[in-house]
């Protein structure tokens, strides 16, 4: 029973393809750079390494052939071009000719809500990147999968790690949490590594996850808690400061990702963190999380 898994190289896809292979089931990797460190990694675990894009059908239909599952992610494209849903569908595609049963899609909690959300329809969020996560959502339960699994991960702890952090959290590294968060905002936070477990859980187990759509996250926390965690597990100081959006662009953020907070201020993500208890796998708590990922936290505070 093999799964193909995308992304392989990046936290979602990595963590699926760690808990597949411990799982004990094949794992096919589709990456760009077989040579890199976590390809070599995966590959050392026992995973089948292709090399292939998804801008490439010929590829796509190499890695599909044979495949019983496909875990799918894709990334956002940050032109404002249409390069995730074009990978999205030109991956749905590949698996449906090839006769793939069933397909794990990750996308990202809210979407499909998007209508709902305040100042939706006059362009001041990133609309592009909630319509193209639906669509791919779309093509995913339509296309005709005997089985198929969309979930819905909130923002990632993983965020706060190496190499990640040094675009999302350029501050970290000197003991501050800069954003436009208010500080009464609460940040809805996943692990990769929970998404790769309930990923590796649909497809081991598909009872549960047949035909579901997942809203992930595991606690919500305003970022001076986030400080307050990091500090107390790192014995490092560390506290969150909250600026305005022009304040914090010209600190140095991404405006996309300024933007990103601003929505999380007035929407943000609202998984039913409870409810997931009826999947029985546990969530990773954030000092958990921090505990693991210690070294790649770099703070010099």
């Amino acid at each position: 029973m093999i799964t193909l898994v995308t992304g392989a190289t990046g936290a979602q896809g990595g963590a699926t393809a760690r808990s597949l292979l411990a799982a004990g089931r094949k794992v096919r990797i589709l990456t760009r750079n077989p040579d890199a460190d976590s390809a070599r990694d995966l590959a050392q675990r026992g995973a089948e390494v292709v090399r292939g894009d998804l801008d490439d059908a010929a590829t796509l239909h190499s890695a599909t052939q044979g495949a019983q599952s496909v875990f799918s992610v894709q990334v956002p494209d940050p032109t404002g071009g249409d390069a995730e849903r074009r990978h999205g569908y030109a991956l749905v595609e590949a698996a449906r000719q090839a006769g793939v049963q069933h397909f794990v899609h990750t996308s990202v909690c809210e979407a499909g809500r998007h209508p709902q959300f305040p100042r939706w329809g006059q362009q001041y969020w990133w609309e592009k990147y909630w319509t193209d996560k639906w669509d791919i959502e779309e093509a995913v339960r339509n296309a005709g999968f005997e089985r198929w699994t969309v979930l819905k991960p909130a923002f990632m702890m993983d965020n706060f790690a190496r190499p990640k952090s040094d675009f999302m959290f350029p501050h970290l590294r000197s003991g501050r949490i800069l954003t436009a968060l208010a500080p009464e905002t609460g940040m809805q936070l996943i692990a990769a590594s929970d998404v790769g477990a309930f990923a590796c859980a649909a497809i081991v187990n598909p009872q549960q996850f047949v035909r579901a759509n997942i809203d992930l996250a595991a606690e919500t926390l305003t970022m001076s808690e986030a400080a307050a965690t990091l500090q107390r597990v790192l014995g490092r100081h560390v506290e969150a400061v909250s600026v305005s959006a022009e304040e914090a662009i010209q600190s140095g953020l991404f405006p996309g990702w300024v933007r990103s907070q601003e929505w999380t201020n007035v929407a943000g993500y609202k998984a039913d963190i409870a409810g997931l208890a009826r999947y029985g796998l546990p969530l990773t708590r954030f000092s958990d999380w921090v505990r693991q990922h210690a070294g790649e936290i770099v703070i010099d505070s």
